[in-house]
């Protein structure tokens, strides 16, 4: 590939302006008898002189720092420079320059459903570069727009393989056979955001290459329920989670019966029948239970006038 430093370009381009202008000069000289003579073949030396300074000049290009120049002859590839400054190559060569500078896409919410068929919003961040600068000129028309349709097409893709809530989607396979097993093996779109993410950025990698991009980086930067079930689902979560707190409290209650139960009977040698002890772990899981203050009633014998 001839490419070279673009100062020696510039140097040896001012080299023949000056020589044309001085050769055009020199065209126009005195004759013998004091009057004015033209000569034709110093003149068109003159003018080869200007060509080869305005394809010297044609030759020069600048690359910025993470800038790439694809070159082409006639429509055939010839290489790429990367090197930073000012560059000269051959005068027929067409210059394309390419930045390969890191960038980001941020595309819009999308709605799309998700493992269950619950309609959802997505949206996500990706941050790309390309790094193949041949590939993003021949084999993209335009390799910024297909960034952005790839991350869409993409993020429906993730966002149908996986529920938005991994509790949801149990509660679904109990009901469906055949989700179960999936169910059961996937990640949730709301807990599982590392999981999601990379999985997310593997599959832009791969769809991408075609088009010399590479993905460094990209998160899901909105997550919720589609409008017109976000209301019925913020119910269902707050459902969950009192049943989930009233597991855990009751789990945590029989436990305590257990041990006052065992330390009492160690501590007094008192056994008490079924009936009492019965009695005694339902008064206790009342008062532990119960999320309200209980008041004690003190069972004081038959008072006999």
């Amino acid at each position: 590939m001839l490419v070279g430093s673009g100062y020696v370009a510039v140097l040896l381009a001012l080299v023949f302006f000056v020589l044309a202008g001085w050769t055009l000069y020199d065209a126009f000289s005195n004759d013998a008898h004091g009057g004015l003579h033209f000569s034709f073949a110093t003149a068109l030396g003159a003018l080869g002189c200007f060509v080869i300074a305005v394809l010297f000049t044609a030759s020069i290009y600048s690359l910025q720092p993470n800038e790439s120049a694809v070159l082409t002859l006639f429509g055939s590839y010839v290489g790429t420079d990367s090197t930073p400054g000012l560059r000269a190559t051959v005068p027929f060569f067409k210059v394309q320059k390419v930045s390969q500078r890191v960038r980001y896409h941020e595309g819009e919410k999308l709605k799309v459903n998700d493992l269950i068929g619950n309609p959802i919003e997505i949206g996500a961040v990706v941050v790309w570069r390309v790094n193949d600068c041949a590939k993003a000129i021949f084999q993209i028309n335009n390799y910024v727009d297909f960034v952005g349709a790839q991350t869409e097409s993409a993020l429906r893709h993730i966002a149908g393989r996986h529920p938005y809530d991994f509790d949801e989607a149990a509660a679904h396979a109990s009901r469906d056979e055949d989700t179960r097993s999936a169910a059961a093996r996937t990640l949730s779109l709301r807990e599982s955001g590392d999981q999601v993410t990379n999985e997310l950025i593997a599959e832009l990698r791969e769809r991408l290459e075609v088009a010399g991009v590479t993905i460094d980086e990209a998160w899901i930067n909105h997550l919720a329920y589609a409008p017109e079930i976000a209301p019925v689902m913020l119910r269902r979560q707050q459902a969950s989670a009192v049943i989930a707190a009233r597991k855990l409290v009751v789990s945590g209650a029989v436990d305590i019966v257990k041990d006052a139960l065992e330390k009492l009977t160690a501590a007094t040698d008192i056994e008490l029948d079924p009936e009492r002890k019965a009695a005694m772990v339902s008064n206790l899981l009342v008062v532990l239970v119960s999320d309200k203050d209980a008041t004690p009633v003190v069972n004081t014998g038959t008072l006999y006038a």
